[in-house]
């Protein structure tokens, strides 16, 4: 609950709208499950396929690319017919794209699974620009960040559920040869080999694919009101030309693109900071044994994520949102430094407790950005905010490229590489500052 302006009690969630905001909210979680699924599998293809770390950091440059190329599209979808459309369509691609790990993983070409995940991510792309903006339509706009917050939180629910299903049915039972080993099997057991893998890494996303059918059904056979029902004018370049000098707009996709890529670096190259400090002399593990336990450190990020998420978005009740994103960006700014200088095991820690801070960032960079937008301003604002996911597909490949250049001055490759997170950090805690300071309705 919230104060109106007449001193009336706002709903977080107006009565009418209660059933399609559960219903839309389980989306949340399908594409949190995507996500955290998704991020180990970097490692697992570069080992599997005997690929670098760059070439496999490829996997999220065509996951987050088809969240940048159908953004736009998607939201002159919405605009032109309705939310619920729009969730339809999203849910297709994404069971597409799932469904076509089958043939990927017969033909064992990493090309046609990367097609794969660029549908599947066209799919995710329709479903966050569409729902993002539905759920902040859902009722009063002075509790919009909250009811945006409250909804993403059960992202990381699918996420978790990502995140196990990744580390017990997918990275514990690959085979533990590594990619020297590899090299060195006669070409038919390194094909039955390789065809296993590739077959424990298509099951989870086929399940994944029956989920969202049934999803698509209950969406499809539900009334799913929209506040602007009827409207179909396009005035695209109208539309454009007032996003384009709303500077809190501009900001906010810039803060939105470095945001998303914070997080994929953080969990997608957690897993390669645990197995380097885990196969260390300290520790002597093997290899795969370190991942598994790197993937369990991943998770209890996740878990930090999750109630983070919660305990945050409680906090919104009483402290302004762009007050709150700058300081937990300083906070991450100095938890990176921890991960890039910090010893053994400080490190690590550190590069998961990261996760409280994030926890809170993208809805309400999102938030910010889009209030005060008119509802058809604000789905094609929706689409550039979706298309600042770009962050997460740019700068993976560049971090993996760190990586692979091997140890830096007194740094290693992967403690190096999170350089790139500390400007990330450095760019959202400015636009914190800003909503904050200057545009103080924040």
């Amino acid at each position: 609950m919230a104060e109106g302006k007449k001193g009336i009690t706002a709903r977080v969630v107006e009565k009418k709208y209660l059933y399609p905001f559960i219903l839309i909210t389980s989306c949340f979680a399908l594409w949190g499950f995507a996500n955290d699924v998704t991020n180990p599998m970097v490692k697992a293809f570069s080992k599997i396929l005997m690929m670098s770390n760059f070439q496999g950091s490829l996997v999220q440059f065509a996951f987050y690319g088809g969240y940048f190329f159908m953004a736009f599209p998607a939201a002159m979808f919405i605009r032109k017919f309705n939310y619920k459309s729009g969730i339809l369509v999203g849910l297709g691609l994404y069971a597409t794209g799932a469904f076509l790990f089958i043939p990927a993983s017969m033909l064992q070409v990493f090309s046609v699974f990367l097609i794969s995940y660029f549908i599947l991510t066209c799919g995710l792309s329709f479903l966050e620009t569409t729902a993002n903006p539905y759920i902040l339509s859902m009722g009063s706009e002075e509790t919009a960040t909250r009811r945006l917050n409250f909804a993403q939180a059960f992202n990381p629910i699918g996420s978790l559920i990502g995140m196990f299903t990744a580390q017990s049915f997918i990275l514990a039972r690959l085979n533990s040869a590594e990619k020297t080993q590899r090299a060195l099997m006669d070409p038919e057991t390194l094909r039955t080999v390789t065809s296993n893998d590739l077959a424990i890494i298509r099951a989870p996303y086929v399940a994944i694919a029956f989920v969202i059918l049934v999803v698509l059904a209950f969406v499809a056979l539900s009334r799913m009101p929209n506040k602007d029902e009827g409207e179909h004018k396009i005035r695209l370049l109208h539309t454009l030309d007032k996003l384009a000098h709303n500077r809190k707009y501009m900001h906010g996709v810039a803060a939105q693109f470095f945001y998303v890529a914070a997080q994929i670096m953080c969990w997608t190259f957690i897993i390669h900071y645990g197995t380097e400090l885990f196969t260390s002399a300290k520790y002597g593990l093997s290899v795969q044994k370190a991942e598994v336990l790197s993937q369990k450190y991943n998770i209890a990020a996740m878990v930090i994520f999750c109630i983070s998420r919660f305990v945050f978005t409680y906090l919104l009740k009483y402290i302004k949102a762009g007050k709150l994103l700058m300081v937990l960006a300083g906070v991450g700014m100095v938890l990176t430094l921890s991960v890039m200088f910090s010893p053994g095991m400080i490190g690590l820690l550190s590069l998961v407790v990261l996760s409280a801070c994030m926890s809170l960032m993208f809805p309400t960079i999102y938030g910010i950005a889009l209030k005060g937008l008119r509802d058809d301003d604000a789905k094609i604002g929706a689409a550039g905010l979706i298309m600042a996911i770009l962050g997460g597909s740019v700068m993976p490949p560049i971090q993996g490229a760190i990586i692979d250049l091997g140890k830096t001055g007194i740094l290693s490759g992967v403690r190096a590489s999170f350089v790139l997170t500390l400007i990330c950090f450095a760019v959202i805690s400015h636009f914190g500052r800003k909503a904050y300071r200057v545009y103080q309705n924040n």
